[in-house]
């Protein structure tokens, strides 16, 4: 079974809230950079009032000292789940588990909106085989004690090996059959990614843009229990 969380990559702290609450037995949401930086701690407050598991997903990347902070100030604020970049390199991603608490971190790996293609111009490189370079930043991830590493969907079946048992998948880039792709390039349906090893799936503009946001939240849910 795969945990669902849905990403509330909205306009408004209201319309977040809205949906939350119009979603059946919810259990975890992720903030990200649009509704935090609209609506700040509150917006978590109010999610965190509801009894879901927050995701924080602002993925700090800069040096030791300004990512342990920012991780302290997120478990203060109660967050259950943030993310960091992987390629921040050993002494950042140490310094976020020294300041980590109880909250739980995960890197991030390589951007679903990546291609290898793309990959490759941004880090200079005439080609990139994008599973290994998935599998060696989680391996250097979970070997600073990070408990969860976020990759795409075609990614998992080459880094499930490398983790430590009870090691999180964080998978973005979910698609239900039959949906727009937009800016996600390495994707999955949620049968696929939960079968393949994903622990929690991150679902966002297929819930969020549909008008019957509750059925296909449920549909969802129910495709990976």
């Amino acid at each position: 079974m795969a945990e669902v969380i849905v990403a509330l990559d909205v306009d408004s702290a209201d319309e977040a809230l809205g949906l939350a609450d119009r979603l059946p037995d919810l259990r975890w949401v992720k903030v990200g950079p649009m509704l935090f930086l609209r609506h700040g701690p509150a917006v978590i407050g109010e999610l965190k009032n509801r009894g879901v598991s927050v995701f924080l997903d602002l993925k700090w990347h800069d040096i030791p000292s300004s990512v342990a902070g920012a991780v302290e100030a997120a478990r203060e604020l109660g967050v259950d789940l943030a993310t960091v970049h992987a390629s921040g390199g050993k002494e950042m991603l140490q310094a976020a588990v020294s300041a980590r608490g109880a909250m739980r971190l995960a890197a991030v790996s390589v951007l679903t909106s990546h291609t290898p293609e793309g990959y490759a111009q941004a880090t200079g490189r005439e080609s990139v085989d994008l599973p290994k370079e998935v599998s060696r930043l989680a391996g250097l991830a979970v070997a600073t004690g990070i408990g969860a590493i976020v990759a795409s969907p075609w990614e998992l079946a080459t880094v499930r090996p490398v983790l430590p048992n009870g090691t999180w998948l964080v998978v973005p880039g979910i698609r239900p059959p039959g949906v727009e792709l937009g800016d996600q390039h390495r994707t999955a349906d949620p049968r696929a990614a939960a079968e393949a090893g994903a622990t929690h799936l991150v679902v966002g503009r297929p819930i969020t843009q549909s008008d019957k946001p509750e059925v296909v939240y449920q549909q969802i849910c129910e495709t990976v229990a």
